[in-house]
């Protein structure tokens, strides 16, 4: 996959999470939180440029540096995620104002490794950012599906409009 579109498909991850995250939306402890993650990491480490030919040490401490940045990000995310459970036993997240400021902390970070990359003269390939992401998501998921598991979500996703009504196979005729 070429540079740009790695740097696209970024971007539109980064947007479509982002604007997400501060709507408040039911948590299904059973989806499957992790497949996007492991995507975007398959993804990323399919990238032959991922470390730079000519600095492979100085991009590799670059490449672990953005995973670390990533995982911390996650992490952050993860635990200022505002979670409640509805009377309906359905566990709902939104993230909070604490969140953006982590998001913006990350992203800063971000910035300051490809800042000191491109002061080192090393290339950096989209690719490491991509891996970043995919870590700071996988954390995340991780870490709010745990703590919905742990106040009590149920295994089933959360109820549709309507839903409330009995099933016509539960009916007494």
């Amino acid at each position: 996959m070429d540079g740009l579109v790695n740097v696209l498909v970024t971007v539109a991850v980064v947007a479509i999470v982002i604007a997400r995250q501060f709507r408040a939306r039911a948590i299904d402890t059973d989806r499957r939180w992790w497949l996007l993650p492991v995507i975007l990491a398959v993804v990323s480490l399919r990238e032959p440029g991922i470390l730079d030919p000519g600095h492979r040490a100085e991009s590799a401490v670059l490449l672990v540096a953005e995973l670390f940045i990533g995982l911390v990000t996650g992490v952050g995310w993860g635990w200022t995620t505002r979670l409640w459970t509805a009377p309906d036993g359905v566990v709902w997240t939104k993230s909070s104002k604490a969140s953006g400021a982590v998001w913006i902390v990350g992203i800063a970070l971000r910035a300051g490794v490809f800042a000191l990359g491109s002061a080192l003269g090393v290339h950096q390939d989209s690719s490491a950012l991509m891996l970043g992401l995919a870590g700071t998501l996988l954390v995340r998921g991780g870490i709010l599906t745990w703590r919905a598991r742990s106040i009590g979500a149920p295994s089933r996703p959360a109820p549709a409009y309507g839903d409330d009504e009995r099933s016509a196979w539960k009916e007494r005729v």
